[in-house]
């Protein structure tokens, strides 16, 4: 056991699970997983497990190791769990117990899988469906579920209505299936950040203390478009010459994650633009959660790019909150929730899918333009992580079963019947 030592339990008791490494390097499943125990453990006794490893101490909760027979010994001790669908998908004993199990689907991840590609198109089609699959097992075990916005609630409950899930059993108390499916998005501190010692600036060879640095503040993944802000920023570069471009995240915490075909593309063309090193920065590990505002401060502005494709519409860029907790002016490609906040507030610029020019041209006056604190100031409080953690907090205290999963149905194929070409 990694953690305070255990006290005389007071209250209901959460284990909350993560499939990432628990420790100073996290990537954002990891950090989410560790925000909510945080803000769940203001008030309830938290139990914070990695199936990868866990090191140091949680403010707020108890660490565990959920490996092995660990993880039926963390249900069996706990009232209710909180457990990303790809865990419920690996790990039978949370698709078996009776206990509430509380099913993370802010990460629709099997749509980031359709950018992903392969060896040729029936490996991407084996790939994609796998992960619908995995999906799938999560949203036939959940008694309640949390995404990330009111768009991905739409289409969870869309899916759940595939499966079945949305039945007079959920309906008869609950007509708008709030207590199955509510919105617990990613947060932000109460705190605004505190530098704790040199970011980038004097301590990255070639970013000087008068550079202008434009944050990539996340990892590098094929869904992404990192590509078109290279493009953009060789361009700018010859106008603005102190300009400086670093992202933040080339090697991803988890082990288990697979390489990404974009970040050797994008790492190449650098190169061959000459850039690397005199415009473009590649940090080769992963920023520490703890020591992100360094970072975060030394930055003039920050970007968040992608392509159009079905994963932005559902997507939650995560790191767009830490740009919004440092007061960071934003260049973001439009199309997913986010970026239209931040464009609505004034925030910064969004700017069309794979447009290199209006990105460009969206930098050069951010730089110059950058938008008053007293915006940031306004919007950051309506995202922190206690606000965003109250229904799952809600739950937790009064953990319950969903009513159509304690009662024998009919699955959704066997209700329909063989089909005999008559109508429905």
């Amino acid at each position: 056991m990694v953690g305070p030592t255990a006290t005389k339990r007071t209250h209901t008791r959460v284990v909350v699970f993560t499939t990432d490494p628990i420790g100073p390097e996290m990537p954002g499943p990891a950090i989410r997983a560790w925000e909510l125990a945080r803000a769940l453990g203001d008030h309830l006794d938290v139990v914070l497990a990695s199936t990868v490893s866990v090191s140091g101490t949680h403010p707020n909760a108890e660490l565990r190791l959920a490996a092995g027979h660990a993880i039926r010994q963390l249900l069996d001790g706990a009232d209710v769990s909180f457990a990303p669908s790809a865990l419920v998908y690996m790990a039978a004993e949370l698709r078996e117990t009776e206990k509430p199990v509380v099913v993370d689907i802010y990460d629709p991840y099997h749509l980031e899988n359709l950018e992903m590609g392969g060896a040729d198109r029936a490996e991407e089609d084996r790939a994609v469906t796998r992960q619908s699959g995995v999906v799938n097992a999560g949203l036939r075990r959940g008694d309640f579920f949390t995404c990330a916005s009111e768009r991905q609630r739409d289409f969870w409950l869309g899916s759940l209505a595939a499966l079945g899930r949305v039945n007079p059993y959920n309906y008869a108390a609950d007509p708008l299936f709030g207590r199955l499916v509510s919105v617990v998005p990613f947060g932000l501190p109460d705190e605004p950040p505190q530098r704790s010692g040199p970011g980038l600036r004097g301590v990255v060879p070639g970013i000087g203390p008068d550079d202008k640095v434009v944050l990539w503040g996340g990892g590098v993944y094929d869904w992404l478009d990192p590509i078109s802000l290279l493009r953009a920023a060789g361009r700018l570069s010859r106008r603005v010459p102190e300009l400086r471009v670093v992202f933040l995240g080339m090697r991803h915490p988890n082990p288990a994650a697979p390489q990404m075909r974009v970040a050797a593309q994008l790492q190449d063309l650098s190169g061959q633009l000459g850039l690397t090193g005199k415009h473009v920065f590649f940090n080769a590990g992963w920023a520490p959660y703890a020591l992100r505002a360094d970072f975060l401060l030394d930055a003039d502005v920050a970007v968040s790019t992608h392509l159009d494709h079905i994963e932005t519409r559902y997507s939650f860029r995560s790191r767009v909150l830490d740009y919004l907790w440092a007061g960071l002016p934003m260049v973001l490609t439009a199309g997913d929730v986010l970026a239209d906040e931040v464009a609505e507030a004034g925030l910064g610029v969004a700017v069309p899918p794979g447009d290199d020019e209006a990105l460009e041209e969206a930098l050069e006056f951010v730089l110059v333009n950058p938008p008053p604190p007293e915006l940031f100031e306004a919007v950051a409080p309506l995202h922190t992580w206690q606000r965003a953690a109250q229904p799952l907090a809600e739950f937790c205290r009064h953990p319950v079963r969903a009513p159509d999963l304690v009662v024998n149905r009919l699955s959704p194929e066997e209700a329909a019947g063989p089909y005999a070409g008559h109508q429905v």
